[in-house]
């Protein structure tokens, strides 16, 4: 660990801090998804304090994707006497702000502990001086609908749209005071089924509802074309150990031959969508207008997001949106194994667990050769397409949108909001002038 940082209590920021939050993570009742990502290589047992500032991992394998996980977005390292409630203001922090307000679907606001008369953060810009740069940072909540979000910016009212949609992009991507930097992902909406009900136990079940997704058709209609085709494999082509493959046909035909197979000619059923995921809902509005060609009736659950949210793991078909992760080997064991005792770790919402497919993956964590890695993810990307529990269409692109004002800006594949060294430029605000 970096010595001499200091929690915003002015705590000591020590290796016991770190290995209360493994606890938290590798703790089976707090539900993290981060014990998916360490199972079968790192237990509490495997975790030694070397000194204050050294803490050693002794792992039961080889698993390349360490630093990774130690960057997954929930990994965020929280003080022992976290007390659970993000909103009170009073956690301690190592970061760079202190939260100052936060009132849950309203506004979040956080101010540089520099600014809060705390010199205690220890990183400097390549200038020299201390970061960060800004003074305090406001989220403010507008809701799903982008057409407000477009018009704020427009406007001045904001100055940073996050997680902006397509649509979105669309609006404001000619506009000379806009400021849009994009960059390829391995973010998806996830088409997935629980392989624990029926009819989904079925494999020519699944097999045949992927075969109705018309990739190119989808991508166009829900996202007007931004991204990268889907192979219904959770390992997307922005990853390096990506193994090539060709793209899934539209094959209706197929389809109905596989559910005839399965006595299921009649197939109807409900996928549960957020309406304000709209690229999501056109996804599942375009698939439900191809299946009529195989005879199969798809019904749109729609609700809000929040609610959504609040099924995910449990409804039996669902769409969720799946965030970016560097490797390949990150997601997979997120959400597609079971834990020690054979249940399915807390973010395999479908319950797929296929013992192959596991083996071949845990493999595949400790190969640190790209070639060697992506020679085995050719096997575990096939077993997936081939008797998986998801359709993945497209992989998204993603954007930064900022006011030009704001110098710095990068655009990060997992939508962090990195902004340490983010400046402001008067003389570049469009509505200063």
């Amino acid at each position: 660990l970096r010595q001499g940082i200091k929690w915003t209590n002015g705590d000591d920021f020590q290796a016991d801090d770190v290995v209360f939050n493994f606890g938290e993570w590798l703790n089976p009742d707090t539900g993290s998804s981060i014990l998916g990502l360490w199972e079968g290589f790192l237990t509490m047992n495997g975790i030694e304090v070397v000194d204050a500032s050294t803490i050693k991992l002794n792992l039961d394998g080889p698993l390349l994707a360490v630093p990774e996980n130690l960057f997954h977005y929930p990994a965020q390292i929280m003080h022992p006497s976290f007390d659970g409630d993000i909103t009170s203001g009073k956690n301690p922090s190592t970061g760079p702000y202190t939260l100052e307000t936060y009132v849950e679907g309203e506004r979040a606001r956080v101010i540089s502990r520099y600014a809060n008369g705390d010199s205690g953060y220890w990183q400097m810009g390549e200038d020299g001086n201390p970061l960060p740069y800004l003074d305090a940072i406001e989220w403010i909540d507008l809701g799903d609908d982008q057409t407000a979000h477009v018009a704020a910016i427009k406007a001045g009212e904001i100055d940073n749209i996050y997680d902006p949609r397509a649509e979105t992009f669309l609006a404001l991507r000619d506009d000379p005071n806009i400021n849009i930097i994009p960059i390829a992902t391995a973010a998806s909406r996830v088409l997935r089924f629980r392989v624990d009900l029926e009819p989904w136990t079925d494999n020519r079940v699944r097999s045949a509802v992927k075969k109705l997704q018309d990739r190119q058709k989808i991508m166009d209609q829900a996202y007007f074309g931004e991204g990268i085709l889907g192979h219904d494999t959770h390992a997307s082509p922005a990853q390096p150990e990506f193994a090539p493959m060709d793209v899934p046909a539209f094959d209706p035909d197929g389809a109905k031959a596989l559910l005839a197979e399965a006595g299921q000619e009649n197939l109807e059923f409900s996928i549960s969508v957020g309406t304000g995921w709209t690229e999501i809902v056109a996804y599942a509005e375009t698939l439900a207008e191809d299946a009529k060609a195989a005879g199969v009736t798809i019904n749109l659950d729609t609700m809000p997001n929040d609610a959504y949210w609040g099924l995910w793991t449990e409804t039996p078909v669902g769409i969720t949106t799946w965030a970016h992760r560097p490797l390949a080997v990150m997601v997979l064991p997120l959400a597609y194994i079971a834990d020690s005792t054979g249940t399915p770790v807390p973010w395999n919402e479908s319950r797929w667990v296929d013992e192959e497919f596991t083996q071949l993956l845990q493999q595949a964590q400790g190969t640190l050769d790209v070639e060697a890695r992506r020679a085995i993810m050719a096997d575990i990307q096939r077993i997936q397409s081939e008797r998986g529990s998801i359709g993945i269409a497209w992989w998204v692109n993603f954007w930064a949108i900022a006011n030009p004002a704001f110098q710095g800006m990068k655009a990060h594949p997992t939508q962090y909001n990195l902004w340490r060294e983010v400046w402001y430029d008067p003389d570049k605000d469009p509505h200063k002038k």
